[in-house]
């Protein structure tokens, strides 16, 4: 088991200085022509391609470091870049580990692969979960699947929305129905292959922030994918919907308590991709304040600048810590007795809005135009107190775990 320590390691240095020579040269010039144009920037993910960044494997390498920090680094750095470019080249990382923590062997090898392509012909993923009225309220999901016996295939129905590459997807993983008695552990997972009859791309949302990255609804009507399209195959789905059902007869809290332990150890990460974006706009208010001159001096000079940077800096490092901590504990199999993984995502996140705001008002009028970077910023770190679980269901996860009751 790996000691906690504040301290990265040589190789983890090599890693993070590597990537943020990336965002810096190739993500950060980028930014504001792939923002203005609301289009995924297959060009800067065709660049991540060519040098590994976009790839399985180094994903995979970050997944496992034995300090957890491998993946929170990886994000900060990215997000510092840009937002809603980096969101492109992590978003196929949803569908990917969908597979990986409930695909077979054979699905893992099969699908991954054509999530990413290769430098010369990149590919995306989707995630389709989130539905119109069951974003965070999972237990409302209607997308249905159901299983034609005679043919061995699954038909889907149903419509998904806010999929991060949604519709333009090589390939597609379906979080669907299959028992509706059971709440959330009636759900299932399946892979829509490329050129699947019956899917498409519904309405794609032009958005207020992250908008490098394509978000869009998922419409599946009459969807069939062969059995063998099942996350984890049918066998292993039977016995545990048996064993749901089984539960469920004695009480549910257990069945909640698993589904919120997972949750909890994937939230840091997006507290991470907070603090890259916090980090950024930090950096340039800082050096705006230092350069900017107001009555002969530079307006860093005055407390009233100065406090707020103090602030601003205190914040950062506060929520990093968070989410060093909660993803330490994650990798380490620490239980989230007090949801650390809820508190640093719900921390890292306002923090982020409240930073990036900051900035806009040191660089004051120039601040609110897009000649520079913290007005995209700004609209960039909404996103963070909205996905993965909004703020308030941040903490209300918090406030039952501390108390123990089920407060609604």
């Amino acid at each position: 088991m790996a000691e906690f320590s504040f301290e990265l390691d040589d190789d983890q240095k090599a890693v993070r200085d590597w990537i943020h020579g990336f965002a810096a040269d190739v993500m950060r010039p980028a930014a504001a022509e792939w923002d203005e144009r609301e289009e995924t920037p297959w060009p800067i993910i065709q660049e991540a391609a060519k040098i590994g960044l976009y790839s399985l494997d180094f994903y995979a390498q970050q997944y496992f470091d034995p300090t957890g920090l491998g993946i929170p680094m990886t994000m900060e750095e990215l997000f510092w870049g840009d937002a809603g470019i980096a969101l492109s080249i992590v978003g196929t990382g949803l569908a990917a580990v969908g597979v990986l923590a409930n695909g077979t062997e054979e699905q893992i090898g099969t699908w991954i692969p054509q999530m990413y392509g290769d430098a010369d012909d990149v590919k995306v993923a989707a995630f389709c979960s989130s539905e119109p009225d069951a974003g965070s309220d999972v237990g409302s999901m209607r997308t249905r699947a159901v299983y034609d016996e005679a043919k061995d295939e699954w038909v889907l129905n149903g419509t998904k929305t806010w999929a991060t590459n949604g519709g333009i997807a090589n390939v597609h993983v379906v979080v669907a129905v299959v028992d509706p008695e059971i709440g959330s552990k009636g759900h299932a997972s399946f892979i829509v292959p490329p050129g699947t009859p019956g899917l498409s791309q519904g309405q794609k949302f032009k958005k207020h922030g992250i908008r490098a990255s394509h978000t869009a609804e998922v419409v599946l009507d009459q969807v069939r994918v062969p059995g063998n399209c099942l996350l984890g195959g049918k066998e292993k789905l039977d016995e545990r919907l048996a064993r749901a059902r089984e539960k469920a007869k004695g009480g549910g809290e257990r069945l909640k308590n698993a589904a919120m332990a997972t949750f909890e150890a994937s939230r840091p990460a997006v507290g991470a991709m907070a603090v890259g974006t916090a980090r950024a706009a930090y950096e340039v208010a800082l050096d705006y304040a230092k350069t900017r001159h107001q009555f002969g001096r530079p307006i860093i000079d005055n407390q009233g600048v100065a406090f707020q940077l103090a602030d601003m800096r205190t914040r950062i490092d506060a929520a990093r810590l968070m989410v060093w901590r909660a993803s330490w504990m994650a990798v380490t199999g620490k239980p989230f007795d007090s949801a650390e993984g809820s508190m640093s995502k719900l921390f890292a996140s306002e923090t982020a809005k409240q930073v990036t705001a900051q900035a806009v008002q040191i660089l004051g009028g120039n601040g609110f135009t897009r000649e520079y970077p913290v007005e995209r910023m700004h609209r960039d770190a909404a996103i963070y107190t909205i996905f993965e679980g909004t703020s308030e269901i941040q903490r209300l996860v918090i406030a039952r775990t501390l108390s123990g009751v089920q407060i609604r």
